[in-house]
């Protein structure tokens, strides 16, 4: 039985269950960590030219 309040899935929208929570089943959990070892998810790098040292 799913709540109807709870959060949805943050693979596919489905409302996401207690056990895999904030994913609805082990697949979309699967699905989430093979794209974190996969390195899909990245953030952009922006240096700060500021932060960097001279150059001689």
């Amino acid at each position: 039985m799913t709540d109807e309040t709870a959060p949805a899935c943050a693979i596919c929208g489905k409302p996401a269950q207690p056990k895999y929570k904030p994913f609805c089943s082990a697949r979309c959990a699967d699905v989430d960590l093979h794209r974190w070892l996969n390195e899909s998810y990245r953030a952009p790098a922006v240096e700060d030219p500021e932060g960097l040292p001279e150059e001689d």
